[in-house]
């Protein structure tokens, strides 16, 4: 019974040996097996990006939520009179008037905040906001001149995080200059900002304002277009803007020192009159501004990295299979899980450098550390220093050509693909002189005996 046993065995072991057709079908298991540990890499890199994101809000809260300005808005209350059963009574009503003419002209100062081993892009903005507002027309609102509250009237600019705002708020309106208080009176368009009453009357025509903004922001600075001309002019040192929103700018200027943007929106490029009674639209979906872009960042360049890991498998056990056909050598499946073992560990060897000294280096080391063992690995079990060499060349290529796309944002697919097409055209290229079907025990046994 043990003979036969050892010779099922020995059998089984042989056509391993020997058999072309099973080398690549456990070869095909075994690269299937090792996404295994790849996809628990990947799921590390999610856990990683939710610290950072959650590093991000906790920097936030201290330091700025990201910014959307919203205003000037003026808000002139009315009474309204109403027959009921007991008699006649008011209701109070808020009218709402955008301003005519909206111009901003700002600079972001960036700067980078560490939270543990997560890097933070904040800003300090200085605006400076100008504008006028319409002599004012109630005739839309059907009420009576007497109903109007004017001495109520007050102006609101909506900002979301007020733990940014760095000064006071002095508003120059009219003729006269009033500190802005915290909150919104009514909250029928903003829930949060700052507020000042001002003096106007049913005499006012043109009404010119202005105000300068200080205030802190993280990652995105947006405005809403409530002017029916808004002009927006932003400049900063922050290389790598990225334009988002329902407007992209009408020119900008991009260099490795910085930005420089400008928007005008009109009116008509939008869902909402200049004027209108209490909630009757909504101005909040309509913004438009600049997010402080970091290409590519780390985590983003862990998760493309862990997408080639298939392609660094199949290519890294194409080389080895090929190894054995042309060379006549044996590489055992347990020599091949040794081998994608150390393939996988890249990922997690480059996740957590990266985290330290930043991507390109962490990947220049995690990349030496394994093309390093794998060369000697080989080395070792193909007894054969021009073949470990050979192979260190090709591998160094591999994961050259990987970091090279990597690096490429718009041109990654299109570099990527024709890489590939090289490394198919090589390998038909080895193949071209292999009779597949005589190969048999003999020519890759011979060498063992």
């Amino acid at each position: 019974m043990e003979e036969k046993q050892e010779s099922i065995f020995e059998k089984i072991n042989n056509n391993i040996k020997t058999s072309v057709s099973i080398k690549l079908l456990s070869i095909g298991f075994l690269i299937a097996v090792l996404l295994i540990p790849n996809s628990m890499i990947k799921s590390l890199i999610s856990e990683r990006k939710i610290n950072q994101i959650e590093a991000v809000e906790e920097v936030s809260e201290k330091w700025g939520a990201p910014v959307e300005i919203t205003g000037p808005i003026l808000t002139i209350p009315f009474n309204r009179t109403h027959k009921g059963v007991d008699g006649p009574y008011t209701t109070k009503h808020y009218a709402h008037f955008l301003p005519s003419k909206l111009d901003v002209k700002g600079k972001l100062n960036p700067e980078k905040r560490k939270r543990g081993i997560y890097e933070v892009i904040v800003y300090n903005s200085e605006l400076s906001v100008e504008g006028q507002f319409e002599a004012l027309d109630f005739s839309s609102f059907q009420v009576e001149e007497e109903s109007i509250l004017w001495s109520e009237a007050f102006v609101s600019i909506g900002i979301p995080d007020m733990a940014g705002i760095q000064s006071d708020i002095q508003i120059q309106f009219g003729e006269n200059t009033y500190r802005a208080g915290s909150g919104i009176p009514v909250q029928d368009l903003l829930s949060s900002g700052v507020n000042s009453k001002v003096a106007i009357d049913s005499e006012s025509k043109s009404i010119p304002f202005s105000f300068d903004l200080n205030i802190n922001g993280t990652e995105s600075l947006s405005f809403n277009p409530i002017g029916k001309t808004t002009n927006i002019s932003l400049a900063s040192t922050w290389p790598h803007p990225s334009f988002g929103g329902q407007f992209l700018p009408d020119s900008y200027n991009i260099t490795d020192n910085g930005f420089t943007a400008e928007w005008s929106v009109f009116d008509l490029n939008r869902n909402y009159p200049q004027q209108w009674e209490g909630k009757a639209h909504q101005i909040n979906n309509s913004s438009f501004g600049v997010d402080l872009y970091q290409p590519v960042d780390n985590y983003q360049r862990n998760t493309r990295s862990a997408k080639y890991a298939i392609l660094i498998l199949f290519l890294t056990f194409i080389t080895f299979f090929f190894v054995e056909i042309l060379n006549k050598k044996r590489i055992h499946p347990i020599q091949y899980i040794l081998v994608g073992l150390a393939l996988t560990v890249f990922y997690t060897l480059l996740l957590s450098l990266s985290e330290q000294v930043g991507f390109n280096k962490a990947y220049l080391i995690a990349s030496a550390i394994i093309v390093g063992m794998v060369s000697l690995y080989a080395k070792s079990i193909l007894q054969s220093s021009k073949l470990a060499m050979v192979m260190f060349g090709f591998f160094t290529l591999i994961y050259s050509f990987i970091f090279v796309i990597l690096q490429l944002e718009d041109f990654a697919l299109l570099v990527g693909s024709f890489g590939l097409v090289v490394v198919l055209g090589f390998c038909m290229y080895l193949s071209r002189k292999v009779d597949w079907y005589n190969i048999k025990s003999k020519e890759i046994i011979s060498h063992a005996s």
